[in-house]
């Protein structure tokens, strides 16, 4: 039985073995992101984020998408009236759940890229921690096609994980690429067939799982930190993180890994985790 069923309008949720599996649910639309989905969202992340059934998120689209960006005509066309704080509110629930809650989210996300990817679902894409896609999908940064520059934070996004050069092709041309292009460029960790989507985000999912879940936030949010900030304040900051993360670890797991890899000799860390 599934206890987020029919809660949200524009998502679904089902939680299975440890895996949130999060879908956006607007097919006829490819799943274009609503200020409705939007909103959902934001509550979404909070629900999921205290549910200790909840281990990873797998974030995903149904049908033949998996999201084609931002609705222009309810995100834009039917906004555009509307007064400045209206607009505003707007942009700010966008912005709120796409970068800054999963950005730096405290459970481990994976985006799993089924089919089109365009504008704005380039924001979640890299805000995710890992993605894998299909061969079949299509990426595309088409917003000079409709007169108006990439919004919200697209184009930070390809700056951080795509190169210089590959990144303004795509936006200033508007053309399109297919999965094997978008691990090849790494925006995406693997591209896989459709038919083995799935089982590839599974597997890449128990791995997860089977690691510290306190020490796995801190080592997340401990590199996404470090690339904002100089070598010095790096080490600064990743030492203080290594320190909060053996405080708030209730399973121990430094010290059972030592004990593991040095007095039992019983793993070779490295090529597998201590035993939780």
């Amino acid at each position: 039985m599934n206890k987020y069923e029919n809660r949200w309008q524009t998502v679904t949720v089902n939680v299975e073995q440890g895996i949130a599996w999060v879908t956006f649910n607007r097919p006829e639309k490819r799943n274009a992101m609503s200020p409705t989905l939007n909103r959902e969202m934001i509550e979404i992340l909070d629900v999921i984020e205290q549910d200790p059934e909840a281990g990873v998120l797998v974030l995903t689209g149904a049908g033949s998408a998996w999201t084609a960006g931002m609705d222009l005509k309810e995100y834009f066309r039917e906004v555009d009236a509307a007064p400045e704080v209206f607009q505003e509110k707007i942009r700010r629930e966008a912005s709120e759940w796409q970068w800054k809650r999963l950005r730096m989210y405290s459970k481990p996300t994976i985006a799993m890229v089924n089919g089109w990817c365009f504008g704005g679902g380039f924001s979640p894409l890299v805000a995710c921690d890992l993605a894998i896609c299909a061969d079949e999908a299509t990426f595309g940064l088409s917003e000079i096609n409709w007169g108006i520059p990439p919004g919200n934070l697209v184009s930070k996004a390809m700056a951080d994980t795509v190169g210089h050069r590959e990144s303004l092709y795509y936006i200033m041309t508007g053309k399109t690429f297919e999965g094997p292009k978008a691990a090849q460029m790494g925006l995406v960790n693997r591209s896989v067939p459709l038919a083995e989507l799935r089982d590839a985000v599974i597997e890449l999912a128990a791995d997860l799982l089977d690691k510290n879940p306190v020490v796995l936030r801190a080592a997340k949010h401990g590199f996404k930190r470090a690339r904002e900030l100089t070598w010095e304040q790096g080490e600064d900051y990743l030492y203080a993180k290594l320190d909060q993360a053996q405080q708030r670890d209730p399973e121990g797991g430094r010290a059972q890994g030592l004990k593991q890899f040095l007095d039992d000799k019983s793993i070779k860390p490295g090529l597998q985790a201590y035993r939780r």
